[in-house]
């Protein structure tokens, strides 16, 4: 099977010009098929302030209400996923941003509301592989953004995480996929104190045993059940770490493994 790369880049790389740059240069050399998945987060909230609006984080999940929505969808879709479509661009990379309401790629169905009341938030139900698959052979590289849609009218706000290991799995199905999380450390610290600390691969046994230590906690536990879930839905390959993983030089970065 022909390979494809599935790229999730964080917001601490986003927000930093240096950062995004030195992602950007890595993305565009990185050999083969790829898709760059992204949110925004960060961006979001401060526009947000200067607008009067009051955003609300829960668990490190966001409150999503018709007021944040708008503002989501104005950052995400428009400032941020725009800004990297035409800074590829000039890497000669013929990129295309899109949200999950474009051409239906992909689904989602909104959180239903239990304890916490999150919003339009959705949770991803379907992701169209053959028309990504058809912007993927057509040269063209898909930049998403983390919102999708109900398919009756309806954006929701998706995690980013999720909405990366979501694509990876629906085309894993015609591609020899693999999964890579960036954001601004090396990869699973074992001691968060020590940059240096790199936890090099993760299996399932090896994850149980963080939890309990201690050492996986607050929003690594979701991104690594995102990994997890990954692999055993079909994604060959799942890394963690700076966007310095993509060069072919670099070992310093967390494998997860089944």
């Amino acid at each position: 099977m022909e390979k494809l790369s599935i790229i999730k880049i964080g917001g601490n790389i986003i927000g930093d010009e240096t950062s995004l740059h030195a992602f950007l240069t890595l993305f565009s050399a990185l050999e083969g098929k790829k898709i760059l998945i992204h949110g925004g987060g960060k961006h979001a909230t401060l526009l947000a302030s200067k607008l009067g609006i009051v955003s609300k984080i829960i668990a490190g999940r966001r409150i999503t209400d018709a007021e944040n929505l708008e503002v989501i969808t104005m950052v995400y879709g428009g400032l941020v996923n725009k800004k990297i479509v035409a800074k590829l661009q000039a890497f000669q990379i013929d990129a295309i941003g899109l949200t999950g309401a474009d051409a239906n790629s992909i689904r989602a169905e909104k959180r239903p509301v239990t304890k916490i009341d999150f919003g339009f938030v959705g949770d991803v139900k379907a992701v169209n592989s053959n028309v990504i698959n058809k912007l993927i052979t057509a040269d063209l590289t898909p930049v998403f953004c983390a919102i999708t849609h109900d398919g009756n009218g309806q954006l929701l706000n998706t995690n980013a995480d999720t909405v990366a290991s979501q694509v990876a799995i629906g085309m894993s199905e015609r591609y020899d996929t693999a999964l890579y999380y960036c954001f601004e450390l090396e990869g699973v610290l074992r001691d968060f104190n020590d940059k240096t600390s790199i936890v090099q691969q993760i299996d399932a046994k090896t994850y149980e045993k963080l939890l309990i230590t201690g050492v996986i906690t607050d929003g690594m536990i979701p991104k690594l059940d995102n990994c997890f879930d990954a692999l055993r839905s079909g994604v060959s390959r799942v890394h963690i770490g700076s966007t310095g993983m993509l060069s072919k030089d670099n070992d310093k970065f967390t494998t997860i493994t089944l």
